[in-house]
């Protein structure tokens, strides 16, 4: 397992500008089908007009990367992975933002702004955002877990950013998710001094806290590993359930004068918590579905919805409104994002590292693969 990269540039960027050779093939990780991955030689992809090649450093493994990979939702091969963070390597013609050897962290869907979806800022059914604009080859599909990506013209336009000095390429990968997390949150609409329930304390859930927190709420986390909630609080989260030994729904309402939390964020996948996620909720209260994203059925309390009137509401992906805001929050360090990563992984043990996040253990938290750990003892 690689151990945590340094944040120095100079000589990084010095590598790149004089000209660093760009193979013609390169190791990734490709999707062959349900459960399998495999790591593959593959062809390093061209650029045409307007697009980029970045050399991957960091991709963070995402919890729709391990449905895909489980449901076999989409057709093989792909390559994916999408919150990636590392250094141009090679500009394509008419490429005026960026230069070889700048460090960058991509977004890989951007919306048209302009069709019905678009103009009712629900961006993620844009049809261009779901045009995915990454790719390590095959079906464009994110392609951070391959040791280069080609960003499409679109997303080095309007979905590349530059990282400052100072900042690691770990923290800058948290960027995409951020936007997500945001994006959650402000659906809720909250309020300061609202009581906010965060179920699951994983790395995406002490996101969404914090930035609960962040928006003035009063913030109860629970998950069944002590450890996490040990994680929480040194975030500032201080106030937890251990839902191994104690009742969550019952403790919430016994902190809030038998109400029941103004708001819940489901930050668990399945549907096997959404009725207690509802129970959590005061009459009229708020519950945020944040991980559900395979499709199926689901058991709900209907007159919880009518007759306590309790709003059942929905967020996924990233906003491009947010994207700046997400940004700041992560190069400006208003949380230290690296402190979430408990596993780090070189591209050769992708396979172990993804099996690890699809079975995540008490002291797993979030999981990357780190192409870039191979830079380590060469000429930089």
């Amino acid at each position: 397992m690689a151990r945590t990269l340094t944040t120095e540039t100079t000589a990084e960027r010095t590598a790149e500008s004089e000209g660093r050779s760009i193979p013609t093939s390169m190791r990734a990780a490709v999707y062959r089908g349900v459960n399998d991955v495999r790591l593959e030689e593959v062809p390093v992809p061209e650029v045409g007009h307007g697009e980029i090649l970045v050399r991957v450093h960091t991709c963070g493994i995402c919890g729709t990367d391990l449905k895909k990979i489980s449901t076999g939702s989409h057709s093989a091969p792909r390559i994916f992975g999408h919150e990636t963070s590392g250094v141009v390597a090679k500009v394509g013609e008419g490429v005026r933002k960026f230069a070889v050897g700048e460090r960058v962290v991509v977004f890989h869907h951007i919306p048209c702004g302009e069709c019905y979806y678009c103009r009712h800022k629900t961006f993620a059914q844009c049809s261009t955002y779901k045009n995915v604009g990454c790719t390590a080859g095959f079906e464009p599909s994110g392609g951070g877990f391959a040791e280069y990506v080609r960003v499409m013209d679109w997303i080095v336009e309007k979905g590349t950013v530059r990282i400052p000095d100072g900042i690691s390429f770990e923290q800058a990968c948290f960027v995409e998710p951020v936007n997500t997390c945001i994006k959650g949150v402000e659906t809720l609409d909250l309020e300061a001094g609202e009581t906010v329930l965060v179920i699951g304390q994983g790395p995406i859930g002490l996101i969404l806290a914090t930035l609960a927190k962040r928006a003035g709420a009063r913030v109860i986390t629970s998950d069944l590993h002590p450890a996490r909630l040990t994680m929480a609080s040194s975030f500032g989260l201080n106030s937890t359930i251990d839902a191994s030994k104690n009742d969550a729904v019952e403790t919430v309402r016994g902190m809030t004068e038998g109400r029941g939390a103004d708001a819940v964020i489901l930050a668990v996948g399945g549907t096997g918590l959404i009725r207690p996620a509802m129970d959590a909720a005061r009459p009229g209260g708020r519950v945020l579905l944040f991980a559900q994203t395979v499709r199926g059925e689901a058991t709900i309390d209907p007159a919880a919805v009518c007759v306590d009137e309790k709003t059942l509401l929905g967020s996924y992906s990233a906003s491009v409104e947010l994207q700046e805001e997400s940004v700041q929050f992560v190069m400006n360090r208003e949380m230290d994002l690296e402190r979430l990563i408990s596993h780090r992984f070189p591209l050769q043990s992708s396979v172990e590292a993804l099996k690890l996040a699809a079975h995540p253990q008490p002291d797993s938290m979030k999981i990357v693969i780190q192409p870039g750990s191979a830079w380590e003892g060469s000429q930089l």
